[in-house]
């Protein structure tokens, strides 16, 4: 068979290595791999991948192949004894490999409600308009009762879209995307290679909501360095404004090795803020969103403020609060919350006054011999090797 046949040979299910964190209970179909732009210099994932479209027909047969397990679990669920682990187990081990993983993503669906669909990798709209809309209808034909189907898109990508194709594809049961701003600051887009501007930014995220579909903005913290904090937090405020997202995402930048912006850092070209100054960045950008009705999200655990979240503008005063608070807190209790929350200890500011969390971080201050003047340098280390 000839090389070029044989690549188009359906070679089973597949699933990506990434989704948003508000995705986790979402069945994962994979319409294309990597990304199509992959010069984000803050980025590690994908980088010496490939991109490329996977055929529909292919994307099509993951469907039908979970679609094929779901109704034996859907049998197993009624037989007598109900749905067990051992029935699933020798449900497994009955298959040949290349169908196990299709069978987990189905077992893994079932138990989380089947109600949200997010496709992969990091930009599932840069294929034909008109092919998304045939696997969109194709989804929910197999699975009807589904709630929402999501993707990951780039705004260039978005702003080239015609409105038509967009409000088919909302038609067609895609009802939520989540794009990846970072900044609205053109300096730091260009700084990072985001491949996008502010104008794009907002000509995208406009085009999301006017066709009828959620729009999720993350926003990086830190993305600025230090030359362009104050920038960063006001252009990005000011762009989101003319956007009205459903959803603000926070992202605090972290560089692990594996980014190219871990080169710069490394060099001393680009300084990465401490954690104070980037809560005063978070506080000067919530502080400047204006005439919007988001819901601001911290869900990510490498955030500093996992409790600033909230429904604009009600919620503003409460969310900015948190941050002061922090901020007027002793610096050996500013390193009390840092490492706690680092360490996972910590869910909220008001866990420092639990005296039971608050004594496991000091002993972990106390065995790494950390203070404020090195605290950052020490947490910085430990979550890049998390990452």
């Amino acid at each position: 068979m000839p090389a070029e046949k044989q690549k188009l040979l359906y070679t089973g299910f597949e699933q990506g290595p990434i989704r948003p964190p508000s995705e986790a209970a979402s069945l994962l179909i994979r319409v294309s791999r990597n990304c199509p732009w992959n010069h984000c210099t803050f980025c590690p994932v994908y980088k010496g991948a490939k991109f490329s479209l996977r055929p529909v027909d292919h994307v099509r047969m993951d469907v039908d192949t979970v679609a094929g397990h779901l109704a034996v679990i859907f049998k197993l669920a009624q037989e007598p004894k109900g749905l067990t682990q051992e029935a699933l187990s020798k449900q497994m081990e009955s298959l040949p490999p290349g169908e196990r993983a299709a069978f987990a993503a189905a077992v893994n669906w079932y138990v989380n409600g089947m109600e949200s669909i997010f496709l992969q990798d990091a930009n599932s709209l840069v294929i034909k308009p008109q092919d998304l809309i045939t696997l969109l209808r194709h989804i929910k034909n197999r699975f009807p009762w589904v709630k929402r189907i999501t993707s990951y898109a780039r705004s260039h990508t978005v702003a080239r879209i015609s409105d038509e194709h967009l409000e088919q594809m909302a038609q067609a049961g895609l009802n939520r995307i989540h794009i990846g701003m970072e900044s609205g600051s053109d300096k730091v887009l260009e700084k990072v290679c985001k491949g996008t501007t502010k104008a794009q930014h907002i000509k995208a995220g406009q085009k999301v909501k006017a066709a009828g579909m959620e729009l999720s903005e993350y926003v990086m913290p830190g993305l600025g360095g230090v030359e362009l904090s104050r920038e960063h937090a006001l252009e990005t405020a000011d762009a989101l404004n003319q956007i009205d997202p459903d959803f603000i995402r926070l992202r605090s930048l972290v560089v692990p090795p594996g980014a190219p912006l871990f080169d710069s850092f490394s060099s001393g070209m680009f300084a990465i803020l401490p954690d104070v100054d980037v809560a005063r960045e978070i506080l000067l950008f919530l502080e400047s969103l204006e005439g919007i009705s988001s819901t601001v999200a911290s869900d990510h655990i490498l955030n500093l403020f996992e409790d600033v979240k909230g429904k604009l503008p009600q919620d503003k005063k409460a969310m900015t609060g948190i941050i002061r608070r922090f901020l007027d807190l002793p610096p050996q209790k500013r390193t009390v919350y840092q490492v706690g929350r680092r360490m996972g200890l910590f869910r909220s500011l008001d866990d420092i006054e639990n005296p039971a969390l608050a004594s496991r971080a000091e002993s972990v201050i106390k065995e790494n011999n950390i203070t404020p003047d090195n605290v950052d340098a020490t947490l910085y280390e430990l979550l890049s090797r998390f990452i």
